[in-house]
């Protein structure tokens, strides 16, 4: 439960902090077929349950501290590349967070387009998560999925419907939370979400 404040109980317990049975979802997709390259808006416990089970693992990050950590816990693994991009001083991307009314994430949601491969996976659980599903679709796989943590929120979900892709809400316990959660996963086709 209290593992989100420290990063080597992070590490012990291996686990992305999306519901359950997502985690069971994204895993069967991950071990379905030849191995994965993903790209991860916001860095963390899932970056490193990822490079354990991918090709490639493309992570961009905001906030330096957490970006100096993690860095220091993915040195043993060369498939990722973890990217720091902070927030701006002006822009047209807001994060609705409180405590970062005032910053810009233009940057951080269109940095896959610096990226000339498309992705089997998108992971959207940082800030501008709205933007972010908007900038991914085009550079996701025709057989990718993207995942949407913390999806109980409204906002999230109307960014999700507004997408018009087929989604596969999972919703129930989560790690590290000590309420229910819900993870969404997304795709081009509800065949690879009805098999999830």
């Amino acid at each position: 439960m209290f593992a989100i404040y420290d990063f080597h109980d992070m590490k012990r317990l291996g686990l992305p902090w999306w519901t359950f049975s997502a985690i069971s979802a994204v895993d069967r997709y991950l071990t379905s077929g030849p191995r994965k390259r993903v790209f991860e808006y916001g860095s963390g416990a899932s970056t490193l349950w990822l490079a354990q089970r991918c090709d490639e693992v493309v992570s961009i990050e905001t906030d330096p501290k957490w970006y100096a950590n993690l860095s220091k816990e993915l040195t043993a693994y060369s498939n990722v590349r973890l990217r720091l991009i902070e927030a701006q001083q002006d822009g047209t991307i807001t994060s609705h967070k409180a405590g970062f009314e005032e910053l810009y994430f233009d940057n951080f949601v269109h940095s896959i387009n610096d990226e000339t491969k498309p992705f089997d996976v998108v992971i959207i659980d940082g800030r501008a998560r709205e933007a972010c599903l908007q900038a991914c679709i085009p550079h996701l796989t025709e057989g990718g999925i993207i995942v949407i943590d913390d999806t109980n929120r409204q906002r999230y979900r109307n960014a999700i419907d507004a997408s018009g892709m087929p989604a596969r809400r999972f919703d129930g316990r989560a790690v590290s939370l000590p309420l229910p959660d819900s993870t969404t996963l997304l795709a081009r086709h509800t065949a690879v979400l009805s098999v999830l």
